[in-house]
């Protein structure tokens, strides 16, 4: 705006359609900076890339085994039910503890499955604030920052398809049957644990983490820049 105000003072008797041509190339110079020095947009870059994890990445966590046998993103037994699978184990009940946990996996792997296209509308709508800052940021910054700012409404939307598929793939069943054995067993404090809950956290954690895998393959493998506008927004990076 300095500059502007500038222009109009060494220039005061330009004629109106001179004027309007030096106020034009000040607006494109203010636009091309708020985007890059290429004049690239970075938000619809990043937005991209985020995309790009979706159908590169979050996809593979939709076939079978894609939880279970995935180590990074696998589903195991909640933490304040350890001593649940240790009784269990204990009373030769091995086989049931493996398939609680088998059920989760399978039905964090259908909930996937239908709950895509929530994060790709949800990577659509969110408006990418100090863009330039997350682009020379860390490996996985623009995968934090979906996470920081979809998590919550993405959580809502997500939990009744994963109660859903809990009922689907049986889930719900076997779990009955962990809680009812081990609340017999005498002396043992009673649980109810909330398995849709936990399951919705734990299948969201496996997306971004899924998410930030293919952030990090674009910001390091240049093969993995797979359109302009990938090339041009992640080369800015490439030099910081």
């Amino acid at each position: 705006m300095k500059k502007i105000l500038l222009l109009l003072l060494v220039f005061p008797l330009a004629g109106n359609a001179q004027l309007k041509g030096i106020l034009k190339k000040a607006s494109d110079k203010v636009e091309s900076v708020t985007k890059g020095n290429s004049g690239v947009d970075i938000g619809a870059g990043l937005k991209e890339a985020l995309n790009k994890g979706v159908t590169e990445q979050v996809s593979k966590l939709t076939a079978r085994d894609g939880f279970y046998k995935n180590e990074a993103v696998r589903i195991l037994m909640p933490a304040e039910l350890q001593q649940v699978d240790k009784t269990l184990r204990k009373m030769g009940m091995a086989k049931l503890a493996d398939e609680g946990i088998l059920m989760l996996n399978r039905a964090a792997e259908d909930a996937v499955k239908e709950a895509t296209p929530i994060f790709i509308d949800a990577i659509k709508g969110i408006t990418i604030k100090d863009a330039k800052n997350i682009l020379m940021g860390d490996d996985n910054a623009a995968t934090v920052y979906l996470q920081s700012e979809t998590t919550a409404p993405l959580y809502a939307k997500f939990l009744p398809v994963v109660r859903q598929s809990i009922g689907k793939v049986g889930a719900d069943v076997v779990w009955a049957s962990i809680i009812r054995k081990y609340n017999s067993v005498p002396l043992v404090t009673k649980v109810n644990p909330d398995i849709n809950d936990y399951v919705t956290n734990r299948a969201l954690d496996g997306v971004f983490k899924m998410i930030t895998v293919e952030e990090k393959n674009i910001r390091n493998n240049l093969d993995s820049r797979t359109s302009d506008l990938l090339r041009k927004v992640f080369a800015m990076q490439d030099h910081k």
